[in-house]
């Protein structure tokens, strides 16, 4: 005997990937004998996913029939395309073991895949039928279709194994299955013609009208190597003279279930798969064959939604093909208006959700197909995007996955990045369900569990080097997917654009100008305008633009400015022109369009600011991302413009606009509900307090020349500032105070005075403005603006009067010398927390607070109006609190505080306000602080009186959480809540 050289070694048949060597080897040398070849040749070409199979499955071959074997490795290509096919599908290796003489399709060319003309001229041809009819309805007649149909796969199978890059032909060898299975059905049906000739006359059969409609994989043109092929049978008569409607339907039963038995029934060839039927009317309780007007009826009166979706990838696919067509024609209409059904988007997803459900845990892992990240939820997320857009645009009306992603992504409706993620991993997902289908030719959509098995299914893919590699490709797949999905089918834009009312799909102009007026634009003249310019155009951005601008639209109708929110819309729009996160964002975003709709409809404020800020909009992508920054990182981020400018004045623009930002940010998150008035306030006063910091660091640098350095200068923040409970539009009121430490005194008051302009100057913003009051001075408006720690202690020791005691209850130091903020809140403390009560000090603060209710309100403004001055509003629960700081806070530590609120609670603990009559107040001192802050960020002007405008007052009640029309509910609130609060106020502060 030869000696076998080193390319059969036990090594090389390990480098060709064999794990079993003794046994191939053995196997091998069997095969050679058989065949009478050396051993070395057999292994030309051996490139196989698991080649201990193979050649177990050559080996198996040979010993029945050896001719087909020799003559089918006779040449180089014949070799490879055994050794692929064998090494990849045992399911086919039994079958030419059953069949030998059909090797010789491995040996005929397979440059293309078969068409489906002649796919079905070979399944006919297999059972000489002819007109429709095969020349037997026997056994054998079932047995050779069966065979030609596997003689097709493995001719199909030969061209996908050998494929150098067998992902980019997923969609091609899934189309030609599907027109096999096709094929098959044209065939069964023909076998069953022949049959039923021994029952029925062969007139009434060829009157009969049978069309087999593919649903699913089948219909979509997508079919797996082995699966169930679902249809619908749709039946009726050509000629009712020759035989009737009912007695067509009942021929056309026979045939149908001969049709299914031909291919699913237990004979000497192995079944084919499953015809499953189940997606007819009423499932398995209903008719297996219906006539066309059945249907329609059916799907008119009861269909539920997931068979219009079931309906989506409809076609004819065997049989009558004008029936087929007719039933087509006519089921289209229903299929794309059945997502304007009621809450037809929220069932699509719960039952995608139910299927996750039913998923055994143990195989949730290893799910191709049903799991998270598998290929159903690429499939579910493609077909609900096409029945909400196909509404309106009939290029969606597509069925298989890949076509339908390609269509989604031509009209805009998702981003090129997503679709083309979905599409790569769509291929690797049913790539690798067609290898793990293949292996044993059964239905199986789980991934192996072993490495074996793994190893064999990274080979058979190409997708891989080894087992470990492909379940890393698989967990990224399956992350991607399922990020993609979950963006994309939740997609709140799908809800919506599925319950526009028809009316409102596709309007004339003069149509839309009604309709635009009807639904509450005061303009719709203008609003046409703006709509027009942001949809006119061939752009991807226009295209993207049409798509969300109808239910934009009525999201802007639906808030309390449709008007400004659209020309808003369209200004921000412009200003960041083809920004390709800009649109994406809105059209894929959890929320973020209808987030944006009713900011700009219900706040001129944050308007404006986004015109400015426009990339602002990004933030709605995150709520996180709407949460205040918190002081410290808008320090340090100040500190860090301060370093990149080298003037004061770019320095100070920059820190402005970092305000400005923030204020926004601060105002997005009190509109969308995801801040509370307290982190509002909270918000707004460490933005006010960062702003004054870094402008104080940089006018101190500018005006105090280094033999001056020794001056201390700090800003004392005083009433809502200082209390921490700034609203939007709200003043800053402060006090300037410095310590010459050293410094001549006229100089340091000369200094000080440069950096309080300096402040000013740069702090003036014109668009958000921000104004330091400091009337709060000692002696008011008369007095210096700035004073030394000395004239202050000198003053307040002996001149200040009881309204500037009170006013020092408010008193924080915010920016500048921490030596000198301390030096200052000393000497508040002991003014504001007197050891002893001055009785006369507390009759005048009670004098003041009567005549301030009288002499400051404006001029015809109904008191009850005003948020600030009106009875039980803001200044009542702030003097009262005040009232009891200055009585008690020298013996009750807890209402040392500058809070309002903080302050109130001590005084419950301390048993001097009921919890009763706190509760009231607290009511009613939040209620005005919103009211405040909804007044300023609806008009974008601040205003201290509640509206009595219906419109404005129904917009403000909006930003407080009320339902549309709620103008007069709020102002009986109001009216309530402060009439309570004032009853309380004049029992606890007149006694």
């Amino acid at each position: 005997m030869a000696r076998p050289d080193d390319s059969v070694s036990l090594s090389a048949l390990a480098r060709l990937g064999f794990s079993e060597l003794s046994e191939a080897s053995a196997s091998l040398s069997e095969l050679a004998s058989i065949l009478d070849v050396p051993r070395a040749s057999l292994l030309e070409g051996a490139d196989a996913a698991d080649p201990d199979a193979a050649v177990r499955g050559l080996v198996r071959v040979a010993r029945r029939d050896a001719s087909p074997l020799r003559a089918l490795l006779a040449s180089p290509e014949g070799r490879h395309r055994a050794w692929r096919v064998f090494g990849a599908s045992e399911g086919l290796a039994d079958f030419f073991l059953r069949h030998p003489d059909q090797l010789s399709v491995l040996s005929e060319s397979i440059d293309a895949l078969p068409s489906r003309e002649a796919l079905r001229d070979r399944l006919l041809a297999s059972v000489d039928a002819e007109d429709g009819v095969a020349r037997s309805g026997d056994d054998a007649a079932v047995v050779a279709a069966r065979v030609a149909y596997r003689r097709s796969l493995a001719a199909i199978a030969a061209y996908d194994l050998t494929h150098p890059a067998p992902e980019t032909v997923v969609g091609d060898v899934a189309a030609a299955l599907a027109d096999a299975a096709g094929a098959a059905l044209e065939a069964s049906l023909a076998i069953a013609r022949a049959r039923l000739r021994a029952s029925v006359p062969a007139e009434q059969i060829a009157a009969t009208r049978l069309a087999i409609i593919g649903m699913g994989k089948s219909g979509a043109r997508e079919l797996n190597y082995v699966s169930d092929v679902d249809v619908i049978f749709v039946g009726g008569s050509s000629d009712e003279e020759v035989v009737a409607e009912s007695r067509a339907i009942d021929i056309a039963t026979r045939l149908a279930r001969d049709t299914m038995r031909g291919l699913d029934g237990i004979e000497v060839e192995p079944p084919l798969w499953e015809v499953d039927a189940n997606l007819r009317p009423e499932g398995k309780q209903g008719a297996l064959v219906r006539s066309l007007a059945s249907h329609l009826a059916y799907y008119d009166r009861w269909a539920k939604s997931w068979e219009f979706q079931a309906l989506l990838k409809a076609r004819p696919l065997a049989g009558d093909a004008d029936l087929g067509a007719e039933y087509i024609a006519a089921v289209q209409p229903k299929i794309w208006s059945s997502a304007a059904r009621q809450d037809f988007v929220e069932s699509v997803q719960r039952m995608r959700e139910r299927v996750m459900e039913h998923i055994d845990p143990d195989d949730a892992p290893y799910q191709l197909k049903l799991g998270s990240g598998g290929l159903r939820d690429i499939e579910f997320t493609v077909q609900l995007l096409q029945l909400v857009h196909g509404l309106t645009d009939e290029s969606l009306r597509t069925r298989g996955t890949l076509e339908s992603l390609d269509a989604l992504v031509a009209g805009g409706y998702i981003g090129r990045t997503d679709a083309a993620a979905f599409a790569d991993d769509y291929r690797v997902l049913r790539l690798m369900e067609h290898r793990l289908q293949l292996r044993e030719l059964s239905r199986t959509h789980l991934l192996p569990r072993t490495p074996a098995g793994l190893r064999v299914l990274a080979r058979s893919t190409g997708l891989a080097e080894s087992g470990d590699a492909i379940w890393t490709r698989w967990e990224s797949v399956r992350r991607e997917v399922r990020e993609i999905h979950t963006r994309l089918f939740y997609r709140p834009l799908l809800s919506a654009v599925a319950g526009l009312p028809e009316e409102e799909r596709t309007l004339s102009a003069a149509q839309a100008h009604d309709r635009l007026a009807a639904i509450g634009f005061r303009d719709p003249a203008g609003a046409l305008r703006h709509i027009g310019a942001l949809t006119t155009g061939l752009s991807r951005k226009t295209t993207i633009q049409r798509h969300l601008m109808p239910i934009m639209v009525r999201w802007f109708a639906d808030g309390s400015d449709p008007d400004y929110a659209l020309l808003a819309f369209r200004r921000i729009s412009e200003r960041l022109g083809d920004t390709p996160w800009f649109l994406r964002m809105l059209r894929d975003s959890s929320g973020a369009a209808e987030s944006l709709t009713r900011l700009l409809s219900s706040s001129r404020y944050i308007g404006e600011l986004m015109e400015w800020i426009p990339e602002s909009v990004a933030w709605l992508d995150s709520a996180e991302r709407l949460r205040p920054r918190g002081a410290a990182a808008l320090d340090e981020e100040a500190r860090a413009i301060q370093t990149r400018h080298d003037t004061v004045s770019d320095a100070l623009r920059a820190v402005r606009a970092l305000r400005r930002r923030e204020l926004l940010r601060t105002a997005m998150g009190a509109v969308l509900d995801v801040l509370t008035i307290e982190e509002v306030a909270t918000a707004l006063t460490e933005i006010t307090e960062v702003t004054i910091q870094a402008a104080l660091r940089a006018v101190v640098r500018e005006v105090v020349p280094p033999e001056d350095a020794a001056l201390d200068f700090a800003v004392i923040a005083m009433g809502r500032f200082g209390g921490a409970e700034l609203g939007f539009g709200s003043d800053a009121d402060i006090l300037y105070v410095y310590d010459a430490n050293g410094v001549d005194g006229q100089r340091a008051q000369a200094l000080s005075t440069q950096i309080v302009a300096g402040l000013r100057e740069h702090l003036t913003d014109h668009r958000v403005p921000l104004d330091l009051d400091a009337d709060l001075r000692p002696e008011g408006r008369q007095g210096p603006l700035v004073r030394s720690i000395e004239a202050y202690t000198e003053y307040y020791r002996r001149w200040s009067l009881s309204w500037e005691a009170q006013a020092l209850l408010r008193a924080r130091g915010v920016a500048g010398s921490a030596k000198l903020i301390s030096r200052f809140t000393d000497l508040a403390d002991s003014i504001r927390y007197p050891d002893a009560v001055d009785l006369q000090g507390t009759r005048e603060i009670k004098r003041i607070k009567a005549r301030v209710e009288g002499e400051r309100l404006p001029q015809g403004a109904d008191p009850r109006r005003h948020l600030k001055l009106g009875p039980g509003t803001l200044s009542d629960v702030e003097w009262l609190v005040q009232l009891l700081q200055l009585q008690h806070a020298h013996a009750v530590v807890g209402l040392r505080t500058t809070s309002t609120l903080s302050a109130l609670e001590a005084a419950v603990d301390a048993d001097l306000v009921p919890e009763v009559e706190a509760e009231r107040l607290r009511e009613a001192w939040r209620l005005a602080s919103r009211l405040r802050s909804a007044i300023t960020l609806s008009t974008g002007r601040t205003s201290d009186i509640l509206p009595a405008d219906r419109r404005e007052l129904d917009a403000i009640a909006r930003l407080l959480g009320y339902p549309d029309r709620s103008a007069s509910d709020l102002e009986q609130d109001y009216l309530g809540v402060t009439r309570r609060a004032r009853k309380a106020f004049e029992q606890l502060f007149y006694g």
